[in-house]
């Protein structure tokens, strides 16, 4: 039996020789051994958060919990959960970094944040230690990818303050991996990425799926075939894109390479811990890194294989700044079946389906952006699409604008839409094609669904039925 190496050490030396897996002890070892090293990392983990910070002391004292109590993974349920909000509030009350900073101020090695979009932007400090651990654990997860120390990486991501640029970043440096930072996001760019794709031909990509897929329409814009970049993996993070079974073909189609779905969220880094490996089968959950529950978005009662819950997330390695049970928002299900890869980790085998926020009750039915999408790629749109929810009197109408597709024609199109999408939804859906091109691309995370109705009571309405 492993010991529960807590912190582990930051290793930079280690490197697989052929074997498929990283650490085939853990990767591959039963369900219920694992939960044992999991009780013994978490139980070392509220233990260190117990002694090095007021916020987490405090909480729990409060809840009355003894984090020295905690003898079993179904006692977690006993810990409060843990929301952005109060994360935000904890650090306007105790600026910058907040008291569930673990360590001193002058051991933070790196500073990094959330954009701020939706609140007071989250500030991040992460020590040598950590930086180490996640470059390590990325490195790990990446190898499950099928990505080895003879791969170029090109890196199609903002480098600031957004974690997940540079968690590829040095989990592929950690993995000896030759790095190709282009990063994203500088009008008329894109062009440029193309012919650096095409003069380096690196053999992997990450970014977002909708950068995928804008660079190709540049690419043969410019006369390239994005298939002749010679990239055979490609993994994503930031949108549900990849797990989209339509978009994750439509990917694999234009590049030649196998598409890979991977993130979590940026709190959480490592935010690989839920990622896919190379059979493609789903988001392998990687709990001896990062504990993840699946829980009723209204009980908050754990959810059964195949029903949908909201990911809630407690980091096993941290000493910076450690989060314990992070309820995430995001909506997935999970199965315990095993994978092909022979690794014993849970899976999401539809991904993320989109934020318990985001989700769309539309005419008495719940409806996520990821199924919307998965609809629209189905039909044959290889473009940018947008979907619009109104209320027209006392009745919701669903509104598609997508992209011509040349050899379609526009009447086709708009039927075999509106096919997919009643046969997936359940709904019948007004849909408009507009010219090819003219919808606003994205190198970024892209938002295609826009609702513009008082959703927030819609949503509790039909959560509060349940």
């Amino acid at each position: 039996m492993l010991a529960a190496r807590w912190p582990p050490p930051g290793d930079d030396s280690f490197i697989p020789a052929e074997n498929p897996y990283w650490d085939p002890e853990i990767e591959t070892m039963p369900p219920e051994e694992r939960a044992q090293l999991v009780l013994r990392k978490l139980k070392a983990q509220l233990a260190y958060c117990a002694s090095n910070s007021d916020f987490y002391r405090g909480r729990w004292a409060a809840a009355g919990i003894d984090p020295g109590s905690i003898s079993s993974l179904d006692d977690i349920r006993r810990v409060p959960i843990l929301r952005k909000e109060e994360l935000r509030t904890e650090q306007t009350e105790h600026p910058p970094f907040g008291r569930y900073l673990c360590i001193p101020r002058d051991k933070v090695l790196r500073i990094h944040g959330t954009s701020g979009t939706t609140g007071r932007p989250t500030a991040f400090g992460v020590s040598q230690g950590d930086w180490q651990r996640i470059a390590t654990a990325h490195a790990r997860i990446m190898w499950a990818a099928g990505i080895r120390p003879n791969d170029t990486i090109f890196i199609g991501s903002f480098f600031g303050l957004y974690w997940g640029g540079w968690g590829a970043l040095i989990g592929a440096e950690r993995l000896g991996a030759t790095c190709f930072p282009f990063g994203a996001g500088v009008p008329g760019q894109t062009l440029q990425a193309v012919e650096w794709l095409a003069q380096m031909r690196p053999t992997a990509f990450y970014g977002t799926p909708s950068y995928a897929l804008r660079i190709a329409e540049v690419a043969r814009d410019a006369g390239y075939d994005p298939a002749d970049f010679g990239i055979r993996v490609l993994f994503f993070s930031g949108e549900p894109g990849a797990g989209i079974p339509a978009t994750k073909q439509l990917i694999e189609s234009t590049f030649g390479g196998i598409c890979i779905d991977m993130g979590s969220m940026a709190e959480m880094s490592p935010w690989m811990s839920n990622a896919e490996c190379h059979e493609r089968t789903g988001m392998h959950l990687w709990d001896d890194l990062v504990y993840t529950e699946l829980l009723d978005p209204v009980t908050e009662e754990p959810v059964g294989p195949g029903e949908v819950g909201v990911l809630v997330y407690t980091h096993l390695e941290r000493d910076s700044q450690p989060m314990i049970r992070l309820w995430s928002g995001d909506l997935s299900r999970y199965t315990d079946e095993p994978c092909p890869c022979g690794r014993t980790y849970r899976r999401l085998p539809d991904g993320l389906l989109g934020r318990a926020d985001d989700m769309l009750v539309i005419r008495g039915e719940n409806v996520y952006p990821a199924a919307i999408e998965e609809a629209i790629r189905a039909a044959g749109c290889s473009g940018e699409f947008r979907v619009t929810v109104v209320r027209q009197g006392a009745l919701d109408e669903m509104k598609v604008r997508t992209e011509a597709v040349a050899g379609h024609s526009d009447n086709d199109l708009r039927n075999s839409v509106v096919s997919h999408l009643k046969k997936k939804l359940g709904l019948r859906v007004e849909v408009e094609i507009a010219p090819a091109g003219s919808l606003e691309r994205t190198e970024f995370k892209s938002r295609r669904v826009s609702d513009e109705r008082t959703m927030s009571q819609d949503v509790q309405s039909i959560l509060d039925s349940r």
